[in-house]
C-alpha cells in the first residue's frame, strides 16, 4: 500500500491555559501519510459490528405455549387443515426464521491494516488542523468547571476526544459529566473515535507511544 509522507511535520504544544509552551516534531510515517480510506472504513465496520450483543430472541413453534391438541378435525368443516395453534401462520404461534440469540456479528481486521487505519485517521486530523497537543491533560481536583475552562482555552469545540497516557480519577471525574468529550488512555484509541470527533486533544507523552506502536 503506497503511503505519501509529509516531511518536516511539527505542531505547537499548548499549556492548559491555551498559551504556546513549545513545539514538537511529529513522525511523518504516523501523522503525515495519505489517508487510506478503505482501511478506515473497514476499521469502523469492525468496531461497530463488535459492539453488537445479539440479544434479540423470538420463540419458535416448539417454545410457545398451547397447541397440543388439533384445533378441529381434518375433514368436513369447510376450513383449511390445521394441526396446531403453535403454527407460525396463527396469531400467538411461533415465529419462523426469527433471531435465536446465538447470532455472531464479530468481525476481524488484521493488525497491519488496523495500524494503517489508525495512522490514516491521525494523519487526517493533522491535515485538517484538528489535532491539539498539550503538555499534559491532567486536573488537580474533581471540578467540571475546570475542564470546561480548559476546553474553552484550547478552543476545542464540538465533539472532543482527549487521549492521555493514563486515566486518573481527578481527570475522569472532571469530564465525565460533559456530553461532548470522550476521555481514553493511549492504549484504547480507536479509528471510530478519531473519525467521530471534531477535535482530538493529545497529551504530549502520548505522541511517543503512538509513534512507537504504529510504525
Amino acid at each position: 500500500m503506497a503511503e505519501k509522507k509529509t516531511k518536516g511535520l511539527s505542531v505547537d504544544v499548548l499549556a492548559l491555559t491555551g498559551e504556546k509552551a513549545g513545539t514538537v516534531k511529529l513522525n511523518p510515517e504516523v501523522f503525515g501519510i495519505e489517508p487510506h480510506q478503505q482501511s478506515m472504513y473497514d476499521a469502523v465496520q469492525v468496531y461497530q459490528a463488535n459492539l453488537r450483543q445479539a440479544t434479540a430472541k423470538t420463540k419458535k413453534r416448539d417454545e410457545v405455549s398451547g397447541g397440543g391438541k388439533k384445533p378441529w378435525r381434518q375433514k368436513g368443516t369447510g376450513r383449511a387443515r390445521a394441526g396446531s395453534t403453535r403454527s407460525p401462520i396463527w396469531v400467538g404461534g411461533g415465529i419462523a426464521f426469527g433471531p435465536t440469540g446465538n447470532q455472531n456479528y464479530k468481525l476481524l481486521q488484521n493488525k497491519s491494516a488496523h495500524r494503517l487505519a489508525l495512522r490514516s485517521a491521525l494523519s487526517l486530523k493533522v491535515a485538517n488542523k484538528q489535532l491539539i497537543v498539550v503538555d499534559d491533560f491532567k486536573f488537580d481536583a474533581m471540578k467540571t468547571k475546570d475542564a470546561v475552562a480548559v476546553l474553552k482555552a484550547l478552543k476545542a469545540e464540538g465533539k472532543v476526544l482527549a487521549v492521555v497516557a493514563e486515566l486518573e480519577l481527578n481527570t475522569y471525574a472532571s469530564v465525565r459529566n460533559l456530553q461532548k468529550i470522550l476521555l481514553v488512555d493511549q492504549t484504547n484509541v480507536s479509528v471510530y473515535d478519531l473519525l467521530n470527533s471534531d477535535v482530538v486533544v493529545v497529551a504530549k507523552p502520548v505522541l511517543a507511544y503512538l509513534e512507537e506502536v504504529l510504525q
